[in-house]
């Protein structure tokens, strides 16, 4: 949003110092006129056009278009008086920032047939003074021409990408709030469960320590025995919650494949360019998830997995020949798919099963890469 002291746009193309110039050169050309009264007539025009000029940036609805219909007025005014046409360059920047395409084009049209009438009238009323910047006056209708779709279509492009960045952001405070709901229900469905069982031997060991100190024992022993798989239960967690490079997955998956004798046949490199470590993160723990339903499920000799990479996308494929899997039965949730599937739904991936003499999982994920933006300024109406 610009400053109210501001004059004119930031992201307009043109430096500063050329703007400076386009705002000193109607005075010289009113200081040029003749008579003081011609003189005053100017200034009073050129003071009255910056100020509805400041003013169209800030107000908003149809007062826009009153202040950008008089300053038309005054671009008319001191092209066929003056011989002044530069003004026009102003509203053809300050058109191209309407960001309602029907007032954009009515705008654009009222704009360019009055500059290009002014201009023709001028050439036959004023011709010495207008054949001398010939060269200025076609590059300034050129300008009325093209600038305002070149301000449109930057506008819009800009918004664009700040409503890409904004959603890349919300896909990560919706992937922090789903790990954390992840790790509470982990945290309730292992240790809720062995907790409460530790509670529950903890008082039967009391009730037997006089009675059956053999049993109690046992009891003691059971304890120790369920706080230890819990501890390790908590490991694994606080692992799995550290971001994983899919290269090291490879690395542990190829580890896990050997122990249980399947073979194992990898296509593609697991090093990811232009990936975000959300998006590699997530494409880790499914592709983990993935191979455990292998090793303990699909009874598979033979497992291979193919990594394809294009600039939109990642593409993972999970092929073994094993028993195979219908996707609408109730284990298919129960092996982690859903969890897979809950996921890949927060990078906007895809999740596909085949089973056909064996079980193939697609997982797709697109490529979003967060753009660095200058912000320009808000469109307007």
């Amino acid at each position: 949003m610009q400053k109210w002291y501001q004059i004119f746009s930031k992201n307009t193309g043109l430096s500063i110092y050329a703007w400076i110039i386009f705002c000193l050169l109607p005075f010289y050309f009113i200081i040029s006129s003749s008579t003081p009264i011609e003189i005053i007539i100017g200034v009073l025009m050129i003071m009255l056009f910056f100020t509805t000029y400041r003013l169209s940036f800030i107000k908003k609805g149809w007062t826009v278009y009153v202040s950008v219909g008089i300053e038309i007025a005054i671009n008319i005014g001191m092209t066929l008086y003056f011989g002044y046409v530069y003004f026009a360059l102003f509203l053809a920047f300050f058109i191209g920032n309407i960001a309602n395409k029907s007032g954009f084009i009515t705008l654009y049209v009222v704009h360019l047939v009055t500059s290009i009438a002014a201009v023709t009238v001028g050439f036959f009323t004023q011709s010495e003074a207008y054949f001398s910047q010939l060269p200025f006056i076609i590059i300034t209708v050129i300008g009325v021409i093209l600038l305002p779709f070149n301000m449109y279509n930057r506008n819009k492009r800009d918004l664009l990408e700040n409503q890409l960045e904004n959603a890349n952001k919300k896909i990560s405070q919706l992937m922090v709030m789903e790990e954390r709901e992840r790790i509470a229900r982990d945290l309730h469905d292992t240790l809720g469960q062995k907790l409460s069982l530790i509670g529950l031997k903890s008082d039967l060991a009391e009730k037997l320590v006089h009675r059956n100190p053999t049993k109690a024992i046992q009891e003691i022993h059971d304890i120790n025995q369920t706080a230890r798989t819990a501890l390790n239960e908590v490991r694994e967690m606080v692992s799995n919650m550290k971001s994983t490079k899919l290269e090291d997955e490879i690395v542990r998956i190829k580890e896990v494949i050997k122990a249980a004798e399947i073979d194992f046949k990898l296509k593609g490199t697991p090093v990811l360019t232009n990936t975000p470590l959300l998006v590699e993160n997530v494409l880790s723990m499914c592709l983990k998830e993935a191979i455990t339903n292998v090793v303990n499920h699909s009874q598979a000799t033979r497992c291979s997995i193919w990594i394809a990479q294009s600039d939109s996308e990642v593409r993972i494929s999970v092929d073994d020949n094993g028993i195979g899997m219908k996707e609408e039965s109730d284990s298919i949730e129960s092996n982690g798919i859903q969890g897979m599937r809950e996921r890949l739904e927060f990078v906007n991936g895809d999740l596909q099963i085949e089973s056909k003499n064996g079980t193939t999982l697609i997982i797709q994920v697109p490529k979003i890469v967060q753009q660095s933006t200058n912000v320009n300024q808000e469109g307007l109406v």
